[in-house]
């Protein structure tokens, strides 16, 4: 993994309205900010992409949301795992990707195992241009299964990600095997 300094997100001015006066951006605003950022074949061709390994640079987000420009190399993924409290959207900019996810809430708290019901699975397609929003605690896997192309997608979460739950699964049964916060990521 890489990380590029490319359209670094700057911190806001001291004198700039706080968070709690600022309208929080909706999933739709999350949404249309993805679509916009994925459209921009300049920002898309700047991803310095990496054959083995994801790519990252965060962007400036709307409304204080994180964002990030990734590329996804031929044959990898995320993983099972969620973002806490935040709302998110992402689109594929480039190539296309694959999620995986959980049509069903879980627990936030208290549990290590899961055992998930039948009917829970869903599976997107998403090729250039498509994309989604999801709500909290949205539980999902995002793929990129070329066996030759990168792929390249926008996301954004409001607030910041305080969190990500990562999840091992076999079969119906889901397990919580970390739990990581923004400075391992960042």
């Amino acid at each position: 993994m890489s990380v590029s300094s490319l359209a670094p997100a700057s911190p806001a001015p001291a004198s700039s309205a706080s968070a709690a006066d600022t309208a929080a951006p909706t999933q739709a605003e999350l949404l249309d900010f993805v679509r916009r950022a994925a459209a921009d074949a300049e920002l898309i061709a700047s991803l310095p992409l990496d054959p083995e390994g994801r790519t990252w640079v965060r962007l400036e987000g709307p409304g204080g949301s994180e964002a990030w420009l990734i590329g996804w190399p031929p044959g990898t993924g995320t993983g099972w795992h969620d973002h806490a409290d935040s709302v998110g959207a992402f689109v594929t900019a480039a190539g296309e990707l694959k999620e995986n996810a959980l049509a069903a809430r879980l627990p936030t708290d208290g549990w290590k195992t899961l055992e998930l019901s039948e009917g829970v699975d869903r599976e997107r397609r998403l090729p250039t241009g498509k994309g989604r929003a999801f709500g909290q605690h949205h539980v999902h896997e995002v793929l990129n299964e070329s066996a030759d192309r990168h792929a390249v997608s926008v996301h954004a979460y409001y607030p910041p990600l305080p969190q990500i739950r990562r999840y091992s699964r076999t079969g119906p049964t889901l397990r919580l095997e970390q739990v990581e916060r923004p400075q391992d990521w960042q």
